[in-house]
């Protein structure tokens, strides 16, 4: 017997479907992201209990044993995993909510002879499928298990329309027999096609194939509401698919590339690859005094952060860098790209950790007409975003992608590790321009560094 009535169920599941929907109106900026996931996470607890209290469940001791185990496996892993490895986090968690809802759905299959609803069943199957090995992928390109560079093989494409067809006509027998054996084929062909859509991409466009991939989930979580009656799924998985779709579109927008191009551009040959080439060009390379004395002197300062620096962990030096700057009267901005780091808001949260105010951080459409303002342009770890072959090279994998306009500053420093390219595998012609200094090392040794000779000053 249920202790809740359907009326207060309907109520308490409309409660959490807003609190999901306040949870993504507060993601919208990081004054209100962790209130917004505050909210969120209410919602969903709200959500669980509701179930318990309204519905008849079986095995309720195996149940909340599973809860107790997946707890004790998430949270220690969200708490101890790096800013740096955050994207895959994203990926894993985003691969596991497919995969659960695959399994839910072959779990119904055979509970509902509904026409209908085995279409759901279906659905989900192979949406949810492709969701999970897909974002096995992107861990393993983004965690470097795997070449970053776009895998592909002769006649790839036509293996992959293969895959997709035969998951269609599989899909037909399912909902006409409902047989777990055609479930089980029709999983297999969900998880290579996962396989054969992400192995082509490129390690700079994983990103953007994360949030494909979670649009994905979203929508296979919304389908298995469908194949359990439950709303509250529908509204949570239709929530998420609208707004992985939304973000995904506005990715590659900030690329200056269209979605298909991205996910099916290493068949023409136009998909960003990873290159661990290095150049033996000429360059001008400062000592961190050289650095110290153009940043403590000038008027305007504008620090464009990168992976780089979240690798390094050098937000907290660079944070107290901008304070002594700003401190010596100097204008200090932080210039941040849609796509810096390895997921969108990865500097802006990697800076809100080190207590940079909100109103230092400047979106590209607002600080790109102020580079020309800037007496130094400090590049700290980032390299394609600043790369002026966007602009200038058309068969560049990076063409028409926008970019921070930091070459119109008066003076440009780069802070690199090495002359290895970024991770789309092209050289960096703005590293050759003679306003351009290079100071080579870790970025937070470096930082550091610069930070003292400021001091000394």
């Amino acid at each position: 017997m249920s202790l809740l009535s359907p009326e207060w169920t309907a109520i308490l599941y409309l409660i959490a479907a807003v609190c999901f929907i306040l949870a993504l109106k507060g993601l919208n900026s990081p004054r209100t992201a962790r209130r917004g996931n505050l909210i969120g996470a209410a919602g969903a607890l709200l959500a669980v209990v509701t179930v318990f209290l309204s519905s008849r469940l079986e095995n309720i001791p195996l149940i909340l044993a599973a809860i107790a185990v997946g707890s004790a496996i998430a949270a220690p892993i969200a708490r101890r995993v790096q800013m740096t490895q955050m994207p895959q986090l994203v990926a894993l968690f985003n691969g596991v909510g497919g995969g659960a809802a695959a399994l839910v759905a072959v779990l119904e299959l055979g509970h509902n002879a509904d026409t209908s609803v085995r279409v759901a069943v279906v659905f989900t199957m192979l949406v949810g499928a492709v969701s999970f090995s897909g974002s096995a992928v992107t861990v393993a390109k983004l965690q470097e298990l795997i070449t970053t560079r776009p895998v592909i093989f002769p006649g790839m494409r036509w293996v992959m329309s293969a895959v997709l067809i035969a998951a269609l006509v599989v899909g037909g027998f399912v909902i006409a027999t409902g047989s777990a054996g055609w479930a089980i084929a029709l999983l297999l062909l969900g998880l290579a096609a996962g396989l054969l859509l992400v192995l082509p991409v490129g390690g700079a466009d994983v990103p953007i194939v994360i949030s494909l991939l979670n649009a994905f989930t979203g929508l296979a979580v919304a389908a298995s509401g469908i194949v359990l009656g439950n709303l509250l799924l529908v509204v949570a998985g239709t929530l998420v698919g609208a707004s992985g779709t939304i973000l995904t579109r506005a990715m590659a927008s900030a690329m200056g590339r269209g979605v298909s191009g991205i996910m099916f551009g290493a068949f023409r040959g136009g998909s960003t690859a990873g290159s661990t080439a290095q150049s033996d060009r000429p360059v001008r390379s400062s000592g961190p005094e050289d650095v110290a004395v153009l940043l403590a002197y000038a008027q305007r300062v504008v620090i464009v952060p990168g992976y780089g620096l979240a690798v390094a962990q050098g937000q907290h030096t660079i944070a107290e860098l901008a304070t002594t700057l700003a401190a010596r009267g100097v204008e200090v901005d932080f210039a941040i790209h849609p796509v810096a780091g390895r997921m969108p808001g990865h500097m802006n949260v990697l800076l809100a950790e080190a207590n940079v105010p909100y109103e230092s951080l400047k979106e590209m459409a607002e600080v790109n007409p102020e580079f020309k303002h800037a007496d130094v342009a400090l590049v700290v770890g980032a390299n394609d975003v600043v790369n002026p072959a966007a602009k200038s090279s058309p068969g560049s994998p990076i063409y028409g992608m926008p970019i921070l306009e930091v070459g119109q500053a008066r003076q440009v420093i780069f802070l690199k590790r090495s002359m290895r390219p970024g991770f789309a595998g092209i050289e960096n012609e703005l590293l050759y321009d003679p306003k351009t200094s290079l100071l080579f090392g870790d970025a937070k040794d470096s930082l550091t560094k610069v930070l003292g000779a400021v001091n000394a000053l």
